[in-house]
């Protein structure tokens, strides 16, 4: 059983486990008239997560910053929409957004507490 641990890198019997910030996972909560609709009758949380960020990095970064226990995270990728101003085009950057069903029972995440 020998392990080698790094800042960011365990090797595990020859696993390899990647230890990333959480902070770095989920960048902020995506708050719109359809995720509060969401929030309120099905239990999920939207967020904007890294693109390269997957599944059960984002489960474990959830359970991490907001001490909840997560049921399923289902991910999608938005394409970045060309934008104009005057003459001169550029496009809005790709983004990854994440819905996190909380499991029954758990506390509903608030992000205005202080409010």
């Amino acid at each position: 059983m020998a392990c080698h641990q790094s800042a960011s890198l365990r090797v595990f019997d020859g696993e390899i486990e990647v230890n990333k910030d959480p902070y770095q996972i989920i960048i902020r909560p995506v708050i719109t008239e359809k995720s509060t609709a969401l929030k309120e009758k099905n239990r999920e949380v939207c967020f904007e997560v890294a693109l390269q960020a997957n599944k059960s990095e984002i489960k474990k970064a959830v359970e991490q910053l907001f001490k909840v226990k997560v049921e399923t995270v289902r991910t999608q990728i938005k394409v970045g929409k060309e934008r104009r101003v005057g003459r001169s085009a550029g496009m809005t950057k790709n983004w990854k957004k994440a819905l996190v069903r909380l499991k029954e029972g758990e506390k509903m995440i608030e992000y205005f507490e202080a409010v």
